[in-house]
């Protein structure tokens, strides 16, 4: 059974905000809008004035069971730059603050204490500056605001970079996300997830392991495949004919070594997987998904309720 929440973020331009959500696995919609202000369903040129009282925002609907609010928070705030009190890269004024927008008790309790783990993480040489606000009523935004960074790719790219946005998350969150990774992966799984290199064959931990469960992305413990669909290929590397969601991977052209291949990488965490060739059994549907047992966490089916994992069951 789903359980449909809402969430509503507040993190300057919301055309930026929109893909980070996304990604997730669980988010169901993410909407571009305005909230927090003083006007009944603002239009941009309204809100853009500062004088309503709104903040660009984005209210993303998502399911619990697959994504947490915790995850959601995670992404809202390695998207933007939290200890700006005065809006974002070079969009200025009210409008463009940032804020989390909580809905009970609960949401305020979680990002209070996110924002207190940020603080004593110091990647910031000031606090974190972002808002916690009741939530009020959230006015969707104009239909061409919506899905921007799909409409207008090469605009949204020029914009996103142009703003300073993406250098700033490149040089601050990826220095972050690099030293937190690096606490609690292997030495092993680091290179392979973050710096694509590739295990020995015959030589990993699950490449002859066909006990029943699920396998799972080692940095965001995010489902990846099934034990139902693995198969011995004989490579020498765990072979899967196909991954549990088509959201939980992407596929990338690869053309490193002299090679043509297409690399597979986690949506969730963009975790260099393996990759993925046209050459498997006929009957499983012909793709073989050769995975570096690095990239990958084991759950046996006795331990995936306990672990959190118990709506995966059906699929053992």
């Amino acid at each position: 059974m789903c359980n449909i929440k809402k969430a509503i973020f507040a993190g300057g331009c919301f055309w930026c905000m929109v893909k980070p959500f996304k990604k997730l696995d669980g988010v169901l919609e993410v909407l571009s809008g305005y909230t927090g202000g003083n006007v009944e369903n603002p239009t941009y040129e309204e809100v853009t004035t500062q004088t309503t009282g709104h903040y660009e925002a984005v209210e993303v609907t998502y399911d619990e069971e697959k994504t947490s609010y915790r995850e959601l928070l995670e992404v809202f705030f390695k998207s933007i730059d939290p200890i700006d009190e005065s809006g974002q890269f070079h969009d200025r004024g009210p409008s463009y603050r940032t804020a989390v927008f909580y809905q009970n008790e609960t949401e305020r309790q979680i990002a209070e204490e996110y924002i207190n783990e940020l603080n004593k993480s110091k990647i910031f040489d000031k606090l974190i500056a972002t808002s916690l606000i009741p939530a009020t009523t959230f006015y969707p935004a104009e239909k061409y605001h919506q899905d921007y960074y799909l409409k207008n790719p090469i605009g949204y790219r020029m914009y996103y970079r142009g703003s300073g946005r993406e250098k700033f998350i490149e040089e601050n969150w990826g220095r972050y996300y690099k030293e937190e990774l690096k606490k609690r992966l292997t030495p092993l799984q680091y290179r392979v997830t973050k710096e694509s290199a590739t295990e020995p064959p015959f030589k990993n931990e699950y490449y002859n392991n066909f006990e029943e469960g699920i396998y799972v992305d080692v940095v965001s413990g995010k489902p990846l495949f099934s034990s139902k669909d693995k198969f011995d290929s004989g490579c020498g590397w765990p072979s899967f004919s196909k991954p549990i969601s088509d959201k939980s991977i992407k596929e990338k052209d690869d053309f490193s070594y002299g090679m043509i291949r297409t690399e597979v990488k986690s949506t969730a965490s963009n975790s260099h997987l393996g990759h993925v060739f046209k050459d498997g059994p006929r009957e499983l549907g012909g793709l073989r998904y050769c995975i570096n047992s690095a990239s990958i966490r084991f759950i046996p089916k006795s331990k995936m309720e306990e672990e959190g994992y118990g709506e995966y069951l059906n699929l053992i």
